[in-house]
């Protein structure tokens, strides 16, 4: 197995971190368009295993030369969502197997919004699904954390825990704070302000439908010492993945952002700082959000200020094996303390990017596999649960409590 890893950003670089303790590779080639990010990154990692490249992730002719140059076998796409599909069809027109921790941007519909989805999360990659399994080939979609470990849990929870579902609600929280900041995201700003902007949507009795931006809160009681947050409805691809696999009747996505980061991400959109398309400014034209995000610190360089521990998992309920009703939820903790020891990464990354490199091992030994463009429900859920918590492989143990 050759690997390309495409970004070396915080979890492409926590990504490379996790993977250099692991022997199931030949080689890894980061590539950024910085080349200076990779390069630093190489020389961190001192391993023969690992070199550097530059790539243009917009351009899919300079994806498909990058792979076809280091005869890559498997691309791991760790840049934002905006450049998921030239990426997408570089690594077809090449003939790799292509891996992902988002997917393709949605677009609201032009008239209601708030109550019926457009382009949806993924629609664009979903559309060359046939053309991926007529060529024998696997784009494995939505393999990070949220998607990825959510939806291997939901694929769990239906094999071995359930009878029937009502309802999987993914639910995320954290009591992450970062010293010396007044606000200071713990992921991709960009990323966030797409995903938490636009209408959220929900699954229910076999029909997709959309709300309003931050709606329906609720106070969820996340394990392991972090407690009650308040979590509302946010745009995810677990919504999207979940009903193509799994039975659920309906299935939700809340993300906890606290009352000073919804009121940010309120105002970032009244003033129209949201906005991706150019304007005209002294000296050029630049993008809104970029801006935005270029004022902020950088997610990837917090770890060291950063205390406290972030919780992704799921909230299952329905009929259990035995014939009862169940309340379950499925969740993976991760502790900055404990991520910045072991990798130099911040939690919040580091959770994000130990899964596609769990399942890359879990395709190169033939446990996962597949045609067509799948989500991670689609593949066996114990063999990745089992190499996740496993002490002598990943050794990051996931838990389960009755609610």
């Amino acid at each position: 197995m050759r690997i390309l890893i495409l970004g070396a950003g915080g979890v492409g670089s926590a990504a490379a971190r996790i993977a250099k303790r692991r022997g199931f590779y030949e080689a890894i080639v980061l590539a950024d368009y910085d080349p200076a990010r990779p390069e630093q990154l190489v020389a961190e990692l001192a391993d023969d295993r690992f070199s550097a490249a530059r790539v243009d992730a917009s351009d899919e002719g300079s994806v498909a030369d990058l792979i076809h140059e280091h005869r890559i076998t498997h691309v791991l796409n760790a840049v934002d969502p905006r450049f998921v599909m030239p990426i997408f069809r570089g690594a077809f027109a090449a003939g790799a197997t292509y891996l992902d921790m988002a997917m393709s941007l949605s677009h609201p519909h032009p008239e209601q919004p708030f109550s019926l989805p457009g382009v949806k999360l993924g629609d664009e990659q979903f559309a060359l699904a046939e053309d991926w399994e007529a060529a024998g080939r696997l784009a494995l979609v939505g393999i990070g954390v949220e998607p990825g470990l959510a939806d291997v849990f939901a694929r769990y929870a239906e094999d071995e825990l359930f009878q029937s579902i009502d309802e999987i609600g993914v639910r995320d929280g954290a009591n992450l704070t970062v010293d010396g900041y007044d606000f200071a995201p713990s992921f991709s700003i960009w990323t966030t302000i797409e995903e938490c902007l636009n209408p959220p949507v929900v699954y229910e009795d076999g029909r997709w439908y959309t709300t309003e931006p931050f709606s329906e809160p609720e106070v969820f009681d996340f394990p392991e010492g972090i407690g009650p947050v308040e979590c509302v409805n946010v745009e995810h691809e677990e919504v999207l993945l979940m009903p193509r696999w799994t039975k659920a009747r309906k299935v939700t996505f809340k993300y906890g952002l606290g009352s000073e980061f919804i009121e940010v991400l309120r105002t970032l959109h009244k003033l129209g700082l949201d906005k991706t398309e150019r304007v005209t400014v002294p000296g050029g034209q630049v993008s809104p959000r970029d801006v935005v995000a270029a004022s902020l610190p950088d997610p990837a360089t917090l770890g060291d200020r950063m205390h406290g521990k972030t919780c992704a998992g799921i909230h299952v309920t329905g009929i259990g094996r035995d014939g009862q009703p169940r309340s379950t939820y499925l969740y993976h903790v991760v502790d900055n303390a404990d991520s910045m020891a072991r990798d130099g990464s911040q939690a919040v990354v580091w959770q994000t990017a130990i899964n596609p490199i769990v399942a890359l091992e879990l395709l190169s030994t033939g446990v996962w596999s597949g045609t067509g463009v799948l989500g991670p429900e689609a593949f066996p859920a114990s063999p990745f649960l089992e190499l996740l918590a496993d002490p002598a492989a990943y050794d990051s143990p996931w838990g389960m409590v009755e609610m």
